[in-house]
């Protein structure tokens, strides 16, 4: 007999609710001292297993409301395991015209997931490697806290 119950389904709902089935891979990087060097590119490693579902890739941007400007371009550059890689640039909008952040805010703080990529597939299984770096014309671009990459298989 459990002598207690409560805290048993409590632990277990927090499991169940913190599970993230479509989640292959997610990871936030800390940009140094909340300024975004154009030099410092932040890079994302990860193994793919499953070449046969779609995927979705998300970029996430946390910035403080002092951010200068509404939106943030980035260059992201995929590196395949066999070595193969392409660059892109994409702008992540942050703010709508009337300035209003969007995402989740708490305080003077934005959390922002914008899509990248939908229902791509991998061609290979392995390594695929993922680099950011700033792309605002600005040598050090000031109140960016974070940025990192969500990879989910499609639903």
């Amino acid at each position: 007999m459990m002598r207690y119950p409560l805290i048993s389904i409590f632990c277990g709902l927090i499991l169940l609710l913190s599970c993230d089935p479509g989640r292959v891979y997610e990871k936030n990087i800390k940009v140094p001292d909340g300024i975004w060097d154009k030099d410092n590119k932040l890079s994302f490693e990860v193994f793919i297993d499953d070449t046969l579902s779609g995927h979705n890739l998300y970029v996430n941007v946390r910035n403080t409301s002092l951010y200068p400007f509404s939106n943030l371009y980035l260059f992201i550059e995929t590196t395949a395991p066999s070595g193969h890689t392409i660059r892109d640039t994409l702008e992540v909008i942050l703010a709508n015209e009337r300035g209003k952040w969007l995402g989740s805010g708490l305080g003077d703080i934005w959390d922002l997931q914008q899509v990248y990529k939908e229902n791509v597939r991998f061609a290979q299984r392995g390594n695929y490697s993922f680099q950011y770096q700033q792309a605002m014309r600005m040598d050090k671009l000031p109140f960016i806290l974070d940025s990192g990459l969500r990879i989910e298989t499609v639903r």
